[in-house]
């Protein structure tokens, strides 16, 4: 899997685990989602993402690389 892949998987994860964590705890898991997509919309103008680097240090290597 690619570090580009993992975000991908990782950030869908973590939308529909604060939509259910809204619907069945509390609807401050909303706040969750709003950090998710708070990051996605940073990283199309800063090229940073926190989770990219945790997946590139455990190894996964980017898009076009074997």
């Amino acid at each position: 899997m690619t570090i580009e892949r993992a975000v991908f998987a990782f950030a869908g994860f973590m939308v529909l685990l604060s939509v259910a964590l809204t619907q069945w705890l509390s609807p401050y898991f909303v706040w969750l989602t709003v950090f998710v997509g708070a990051n996605l919309f940073q990283f199309a103008f800063t090229k940073i993402c926190p989770a990219a680097l945790v997946f590139k240090a455990l190894g996964l290597k980017p898009a076009g690389q074997s």
